[in-house]
């Protein structure tokens, strides 16, 4: 999990430097960075969204995720999880559990995290989480800068999610096809657009409670490509 541990440590010090800067910079500055990543994430939601190849399987996996998520409040507890960590270390910030779930959203969904962490899962080298890792570095400091310390946090899981399929890819790498990543990719393209709706103020979608389509749309693309998917006309 080299690309993992090194992707964590570019993260740690791009968030305490944009932290260092966030302090220093006027707060019309800080609004404007601000916008400018609410309207990135969006773009980059768009942009992994036309990666899909079922768009059913998105669909879905939105579907099933939306209602275990909404069922198991699991925005609230992630919120309470938050609130708790803020009141432990006792840090001010109203925008912690925003920074540290846009933090890892930006940082986990894309198509290089999947495949970086595959690609060393299966003994081919760090080469790619490694510059994940450096464009990472940099997008922590803006972040950082505009949403506070949140976004260190979001190395927790970081280190779960990405070290996590590196792990799984280890012993289940031919169970992540390309048509499985695609619509991984492509459902986390979803979140962002509404994570990027959220952070411009536009609209309040609980995006926290759709991240168990994850999971599902992981299930759904494999079935898919293997033939066992029950909707055989999409």
């Amino acid at each position: 999990m080299t690309g993992t541990l090194v992707n964590v440590a570019t993260v740690i010090a791009g968030s305490l430097l944009g932290i260092l800067f966030r302090h220093r910079l006027p707060r019309r500055v800080v609004t404007v960075v601000f916008h400018g990543i609410g309207l990135f994430t969006i773009g980059l939601g768009v942009s992994m969204f036309q990666e899909s190849q079922w768009i059913i399987v998105v669909v879905l996996a939105l579907l099933f995720g939306g209602i275990t998520g909404g069922a198991i409040r699991l925005e609230e507890r992630i919120e309470g999880l938050s609130e708790s960590l803020k009141h432990k270390f006792r840090f001010q910030d109203e925008r912690f559990t925003e920074g540290l779930i846009t933090a890892f959203l930006l940082f986990c969904m894309g198509s290089l995290t999947i495949l970086g962490a595959i690609d060393e899962g299966i003994g081919n080298g760090p080469e790619l989480l490694i510059t994940k890792a450096v464009l990472d570095g940099f997008a922590a400091m803006a972040l950082s800068a505009a949403m506070g310390i949140g976004v260190l946090f979001s190395i927790v899981p970081l280190l779960v999610y990405q070290g996590g399929i590196t792990l799984l890819s280890m012993w289940l790498g031919n169970f992540f096809a390309e048509q499985v990543v695609n619509e991984l990719t492509a459902t986390g393209g979803v979140l962002l657009i509404g994570l990027g709706i959220n952070i411009l103020n536009l609209a309040k979608i609980k995006v926290t409670d759709l991240l168990p389509a994850l999971l599902f749309v992981v299930l759904f693309a494999w079935m898919k490509y293997s033939n066992l998917f029950p909707f055989s006309l999409f």
